[in-house]
């Protein structure tokens, strides 16, 4: 993780050197892994999820946070565990679909989930443990957030979208076993802060119609109804899909989709997945 943290900091650093940037990251690797040690200590309960995703958020913050003062010198840079609230009777805790933690073959797969009560599904030709990924109301944290930007701190904040909590009776906030989608939460996040553009960086060069058979071909520019018109993988590349129409419907930018190593170029729209109101149904690459 720090080594893929290190090789695309420079890249970041050199976008936060001339633009307001927030920075938000994901953690499904690190949060199954941390929740796969906490069970192998069997003298205490295993930590929850909302617990889980603090560590995670902590972690990979003070990580992201060092690689990008080796690179923004005399920036003020702050790492901010964030909150999220999440409605307790969403439908997404009776159907569980985000994956988390490390891949499985499917034998190995069908014993975890036997032994420890966990939700697998498919993920590409291996397996993975799926939990609930409710949709989020709230960022809790907004105000300081907001707060902190226009001081002209480069926030990184919202990891793993956040730990998920509900309200309680008589406003008690509570932890819930679930995970957030970080695209969602990035998405509202940069509504809240008024933001230009919002950028989805992965390991993939672009959105891909058609993806995984013989026809597939990248979407270089595409409008949100075009856009929501397709199907895209659940788990994976449709809530970033969803979260890049919902953003560039909503708040007059646009949305960029593509790997993280060309992110200068994606927001200069000259690469990846371009989604704007400006776009005149989908354009294809070759």
């Amino acid at each position: 993780m720090q080594r893929n943290i290190a090789a695309v900091a420079p890249g970041l650093a050199e976008i936060a050197a001339q633009h307001e940037v927030i920075f938000t990251h994901g953690n499904g690797p690190q949060i199954g892994l941390l929740a796969m040690q906490a069970e192998a200590y069997s003298k205490v309960p295993p930590y929850p999820l909302d617990v889980l995703g603090a560590e995670t958020e902590g972690m990979i913050g003070y990580l992201v946070e060092r690689e990008l003062e080796s690179h923004l010198s005399g920036r003020t840079i702050c790492s901010l565990l964030t909150r999220v609230v999440v409605d307790p009777q969403d439908p997404a805790f009776d159907a569980p679909d985000k994956p988390i933690g490390p891949v499985y073959d499917r034998t190995t797969a069908r014993e975890l989930a036997a032994r420890r009560g966990w939700t697998v599904a498919p993920d590409g030709n291996s397996y993975r443990r799926v939990v609930a990924s409710p949709l989020l109301q709230r960022i809790l944290e907004i105000h300081a957030i907001r707060l902190l930007v226009e001081q002209g701190v480069t926030v990184v904040c919202a990891g793993g979208g956040g730990i998920p909590i509900v309200l309680a009776d008589g406003g008690t906030l509570t932890g819930v076993e679930a995970v957030i989608d970080k695209d969602w939460t990035s998405a509202l996040l940069a509504r809240e802060l008024q933001a230009d553009v919002l950028l989805s960086l992965t390991d993939v060069d672009a959105v891909y119609r058609d993806w995984g058979t013989a026809d597939q071909k990248p979407i270089r520019s595409a409008d949100p109804s075009a856009l929501r018109a397709l199907e895209f993988a659940p788990g994976s590349m449709g809530p970033k899909v969803a979260a890049a129409c919902a953003f560039a419907e909503t708040a007059g930018g646009f949305a960029g989709i593509g790997r993280i190593d060309a992110a200068s170029a994606i927001l200069q729209q000259q690469a990846g997945t371009i989604v704007t109101r400006e776009a005149l149904g989908i354009t294809l690459g070759a």
